[in-house]
């Protein structure tokens, strides 16, 4: 049986170091790497609110969201493709998708019903080793797929 892998990426060193796991277990195993990535709108209307009252342009807070918005898709296509690249060298079979909506709700239902034989995700988010990823805790126990945290 070939393994399916869903690896959850955040643009974080911690996503990109779980993927690296999840191919390694894939080109060993035999077995296809489904790379994931929701992006939450929310976040790039939070970060236009906060720099337009920064810069004391609050009627600029649409224009910069959609700006942030860009970058946001680019910067995860950018990982998503160079992770690609690296599966192509290593002979693993991935593909990838960027979801846009609310990650805890979009992850537990691609994990629960995408019939992967393993979900593997970093210990830590973009914010860093202060703790344990806050989505991993809102997740990780409703997740009905054996899971890999790595560090």
């Amino acid at each position: 049986m070939s393994l399916k892998i869903l690896v959850l990426i955040d643009g974080s060193k911690w996503s990109q170091k779980a993927a690296l796991h999840a191919i390694a277990i894939a080109k060993k195993r035999g077995g296809k790497v489904i790379l994931l990535s929701v992006l939450d709108r929310r976040e790039a209307r939070s970060m236009a609110f906060n720099l337009s009252m920064f810069t004391d342009r609050l009627e600029k807070v649409e224009s910069f969201e959609n700006e942030i918005w860009k970058e946001m898709k680019k910067g995860i296509r950018t990982i998503m493709t160079g992770l690609m690249e690296l599966c192509q060298e290593e002979g693993v079979n991935c593909s990838f998708r960027i979801i846009e909506g609310l990650a805890k709700e979009t992850i537990l239902r691609e994990a629960n019903s995408g019939n992967y034989s393993l979900v593997v995700m970093g210990a830590y988010g973009r914010s860093g080793k202060t703790r344990i990823g806050s989505l991993l805790e809102e997740v990780v126990g409703l997740i009905n797929v054996p899971t890999m945290i790595v560090r």
